[in-house]
């Protein structure tokens, strides 16, 4: 169904299960709002921090959070590194496009100070270490991580320019483990991991979604406790459950939400059983 005519029929603002919502839809836990600010003073100072957890549980809509928080803060100069799994010389690459360095791939050495200067100039003139924002970090090689290392500090480790959040599933902590890494993980200075939500932080988030969206009584009470109750503890599955059931009610012309609707959604979602 068009998403206009869904917004119609119900009163909605926008879809609230969608993953692409508009900033002030964005529900976020306490702890998370706690890193964005210690990660806001880490930018003074400059230095890694790592954001990670099981899929689902926030950590894209984390960092949503802190880059727009980075774009309301004069002059500071932050960016989005969208290619994790690039090799070296795409690495230097990307990071030339994002902080405006022309870089020649046949002087990497030339490249290694070109940057550290721009970050160097930015710092002096407005005191905030520019920030890269990784995504996905757990897909980047060890050896980029390592070059990260190294671009990101002067004066024999003592001078930080630079601030790196590190955002990526478990695979990233064990990453961090290898040998090879643990200088970067020694060097964290912030960090948060997400854990599965209880019943409770699940129905708080869906009752807030539904207000913000503009109609909270677009389910039941009991369907609401239903979805948190059989989602595992991961607000992208109750989410994305949700939504499938909107469509449906919308498809049955149905007003709200309910449990009804529910159990006959999902019954029919069953595979049949084969008749001996």
């Amino acid at each position: 169904m068009n998403q206009k005519k869904l917004h119609t029929l119900y009163g909605l603002k926008w879809n609230p299960f969608l993953p692409d919502l508009p900033q002030e839809a964005l529900v976020l836990q306490p702890k998370i709002n706690h890193f964005a600010w210690k990660i806001e003073n880490l930018i003074m100072d400059g230095g890694f921090a790592l954001l990670t957890g099981d899929p689902g549980l926030g950590k894209s809509v984390a960092l949503r959070l802190l880059s727009e928080r980075f774009n309301q803060i004069g002059d500071l100069m932050g960016t989005e590194f969208t290619r994790p799994q690039s090799g070296l010389a795409d690495f230097y690459r990307e990071l030339g496009q994002l902080f405006g360095v022309d870089l020649k791939m046949n002087n990497k050495y030339g490249g290694f100070q070109k940057l550290r200067d721009k970050w160097k100039e930015h710092m002096n003139k407005n005191l905030f270490r520019p920030v890269l924002l990784i995504d996905e970090a757990q897909e980047m090689h060890p050896s980029v991580l390592s070059e990260l290392r190294l671009l990101s500090s002067t004066t024999f480790d003592s001078k930080i320019i630079l601030t790196v959040v590190l955002c990526g599933d478990k695979r990233l902590v064990e990453k961090l483990q290898d040998p090879d890494l643990l200088p970067i993980d020694s060097r964290i200075r912030t960090r948060l991991i997400l854990e599965n939500y209880s019943s409770g932080d699940l129905l708080d988030l869906l009752k807030e979604s539904l207000e913000r969206a503009g109609n909270p009584s677009l389910m039941t009470n009991g369907l609401m406790d239903t979805m948190a109750e059989h989602s595992c503890g991961n607000p992208r599955a109750m989410m994305i459950a949700c939504g499938d059931l909107l469509m449906e009610a919308a498809r049955l012309d149905m007003k709200q939400m309910n449990e009804d609707l529910f159990i006959k959604f999902y019954s029919s979602e069953q595979p049949k059983k084969k008749k001996k």
